[in-house]
């Protein structure tokens, strides 16, 4: 089975929804013969890389709500997020560009080791949804680009420059093609598209639906 979905780091759904993906593939053993793709898919592009926009106004302000409004539909997802056993601290996250944690999944996802992409993206999700740093610092990227495996010099050479920037829009403009305009979006063998972070059931059931077609 191949699947492949767009994702953002800054969208806590996209977090929410590949974690319930990766447990409905363990689930079903077949996690190690069915890695994930990655396609990059950033929620807004044009978010400069520093501002002194809270979260709270930023989210107020993208969803046309008042900031009481605002406040709930965090907490909401804070609580969704528990319950996956994964924490979520939107109030604190740093709304910013992540366009440079894009480009470095890509160098990951260039070196053919799919379990070292997996422990950039999810020390990426914690920089931003736990740890309130700005995933558009560089230092910030280092460090935490670094810690999950990626050489310095590598990292360093590519926050520097532009490098995997056309890889990331490629993916952008091949989401546009199928329609997406939302993350995170997976598609099943290129036929079936799940939208959204669906509960866990929904997963399920939609993995054993292509196996049972595979079979």
């Amino acid at each position: 089975m191949e699947i492949k979905y767009w994702s953002d780091i800054a969208c806590p759904f996209c977090y929410i929804g590949s974690t319930r993906m990766k447990k409905a593939l363990k689930e079903l053993q077949i996690y190690d013969e069915t890695p994930l793709e990655f396609k990059s898919f950033q929620l807004d592009p044009t978010l400069p890389k520093t501002t002194d926009r809270s979260m709270l106004d930023n989210f107020a302000g993208g969803h046309g709500m008042s900031e009481e409004q605002a406040k709930q539909q965090m907490s909401q997802i804070s609580q969704m997020g528990e319950s996956d056993g994964l924490k979520i601290d939107l109030m604190n996250a740093v709304p910013t560009n992540t366009m440079d944690a894009h480009r470095l999944i890509k160098l990951a996802d260039s070196l053919n080791d799919h379990a070292l992409m997996e422990r950039i993206i999810d020390a990426f999700y914690k920089v931003y949804f736990s740890d309130g740093e700005s995933i558009a610092d560089h230092d910030v990227l280092l460090k935490a680009a670094t810690g999950a495996g990626l050489d310095k010099d590598r990292v360093e050479e590519v926050l520097n420059g532009k490098e995997f920037e056309n890889d990331v829009v490629s993916d952008e403009v091949e989401a546009q093609q199928l329609g997406i305009k939302g993350a995170p979006f997976f598609v099943l063998d290129n036929k079936y598209g799940i939208s959204g972070a669906q509960p866990y059931d929904v997963m399920i059931g939609a993995l054993k639906k292509v196996l049972a077609e595979e079979a």
